[in-house]
């Protein structure tokens, strides 16, 4: 159990008590954070209040993508498992979002039913009426990934106006309201479909202020040759850099996330590689879901202080009793003007700011008479929350790490490369002669013993000085040298005997060949004659 007590001792007299950090976030948001929100109407313009749900749900990945660029086939991928509900094809099958969350029993919740369950962070989705919640369901199942995190399925992006139109709910606002909530955003792409359509920039636009939630999947990679898959990759940065305006690259992974043979195997180990990449951002999820939480919180707070200040400065400005419509015209295509104003005023960094253009729209449909005036009280509370209490909660997310084991995505296509030869790099690099018999430097043996003896051994030993002037016509850096060297000089004599000397040019040759260097030397890299020194 972890305790801490505010700075300010009128602020509060005895020490608050969590349990977690979840339930510090909990009850920070709700004597804090929510009355300022509630005082304002913000959930009116951003994001419905939050719910113990929220904050004790665990991790989730939002996949996103224009149909038939491999989104289902990606969690079936990731299960090793079908889910209640999946349908896969080349046309636009998935028209649901479907929340893939851990059960004792196979079953699908349809969407009015999952939004009364208070165990679930569903509940506030209710808002967007029954033409989404009829394509809304969670399919429950038993499952080792799912005990870890939940994954939502969404409908493929179309292009074209009549879709859009017709999918009865605004499909866009859905999708801002899951980025808020969930641990990832990976959009797919089709390495044969690059064209963003008008919809999917509409979503990848509304997705703003998540980019750090954001990763990219070029899929269906195999399906085309090497000189191919660069060009498209370079045409599918190019693509993102004119919708996603930050002056980051988005980390981009290509592969072929499903269990069928490589169609075009030439990048087998590119493919490899991104994949462990990949899920090894994944399985991160759980380890870092307490600081995502902690990480929201903040922003939504900044937000809502920005928000009070809006709302407070159009009611300051309204007249008390004529020429109010002509006034709230005035204010709403004026409001650029009093963003400025705020932003002077308070100290407040312009990316702060909620979007001008959709602020707009959602003022024209209020009652600016309703509004409420500036109240201190209720902003020096938030602002204290994000001095204070905040910091105080990180040190506690911290303490909590260290005090769990280390929290990881299990099972499914986590595990299928883990151990035995099929793990990734087995058997190279480093790793080569992992499972032979005889010593793998054996092979080269004669031709650097060629070297040894040019080196004026004395007593079978050369110095370190002689070593060096070989070893420096490798070009590699002299960091790497000396790691080699620790490696290589088993038994710290710092010297170097001909089986010392051959495993140093072995490992030259893995670095070389553009592999990683072991921490540890390795067993199998032992020389026979040193095995008994480290026994």
């Amino acid at each position: 159990m972890f305790s801490w007590l505010g700075t300010d001792d009128r602020r509060r007299k005895d020490p608050e008590v969590f349990q977690t950090v979840s339930d510090g976030l909990k009850k920070l948001y709700k004597t804090k954070l929510l009355p300022l929100e509630e005082h304002y109407k913000f959930h009116e313009f951003h994001s419905p209040a939050l719910e113990d749900a929220d904050f004790d749900n665990k991790p989730m990945v939002l996949l996103v993508g224009q149909y038939s660029t491999g989104k289902t086939t990606f969690i079936r991928y990731l299960l090793e498992q079908d889910f209640p509900g999946m349908r896969i094809g080349p046309e636009p099958t998935t028209d649901s979002f479907i929340a893939v969350m851990q059960g004792d029993v196979e079953g699908v919740v349809p969407g009015n039913a999952l939004v009364v369950d208070p165990k679930k962070p569903f509940r506030k989705l209710n808002a967007f009426g029954n033409a989404f919640l009829n394509r809304f369901v969670c399919a429950q199942l038993p499952n080792p990934v799912l005990e870890s995190i939940s994954v939502i399925d969404t409908p493929g992006i179309l292009s074209g106006e009549k879709q859009r139109i017709s999918r009865g709910y605004d499909f866009a606002a859905v999708l801002e309201w899951f980025a808020e909530r969930v641990d990832r955003i990976i959009l797919l792409f089709d390495a044969h479909k690059l064209d963003i359509s008008d919809e999917f920039s509409e979503v990848i636009k509304a997705l703003k202020n998540h980019e750090d939630k954001m990763r990219v999947v070029l899929n269906k990679a195999d399906q085309i040759e090497t000189q191919q898959l660069m060009r498209v990759y370079g045409a599918l940065m190019w693509s993102l850099g004119k919708i996603v305006n930050t002056p980051e690259v988005i980390r981009v992974y290509i592969g072929s996330f499903w269990s069928h043979p490589l169609l075009i195997p030439d990048n087998r180990k590119l493919f490899e590689a991104e994949e462990q990449d990949l899920f090894r951002d994944i399985q991160s999820l759980p380890r870092n879901a307490a600081l995502r939480k902690l990480n929201d919180l903040i922003k939504r707070a900044r937000l809502a202080k920005v928000h009070a200040y809006i709302i407070s400065s159009l009611k300051k400005e309204m007249p008390s009793m004529f020429g109010k419509d002509n006034k709230k015209k005035e204010l709403v295509n004026n409001l650029g003007d009093i963003y400025a104003r705020i932003e002077r005023e308070h100290q407040i960094s312009p990316g702060d700011f909620p979007n001008l253009r959709k602020m707009q729209d959602q003022l024209q449909a209020q009652d600016f008479s309703k509004f409420q005036p500036l109240k201190s009280k209720l902003l020096e509370t938030v602002e204290d929350m994000l001095a204070n209490d905040i910091a105080q909660l990180m040190v506690l997310v911290r303490q909590e790490e260290s005090q769990r084991p280390t929290q990881m995505v299990k099972g499914g296509a986590f595990e299928g490369t883990l151990h035995g030869p099929f793990g990734h790099g087995y058997g190279e690099g480093a790793g080569e002669g992992i499972d032979d018999a005889e010593w793998v430097v054996a092979r080269d043996k004669p031709m650097y013993d060629e070297i040894f003896y040019t080196l004026s051994p004395v007593d079978g030993k050369i110095t370190g000085a002689n070593a060096k002037k070989e070893m420096v016509r490798s070009k590699l850096p002299n960091t790497v040298l000396g790691k080699i060297w620790k490696l290589a000089d088993i038994d710290k004599d710092g010297m170097l005997d001909d089986e010392e000397f051959a495993l140093a040019n072995h490992l030259i040759k893995v670095k070389l060949e553009g592999h990683e260097l072991p921490n540890e030397l390795p067993s199998h890299l032992l020389p026979p004659s040193k095995r008994k020194i480290t026994e």
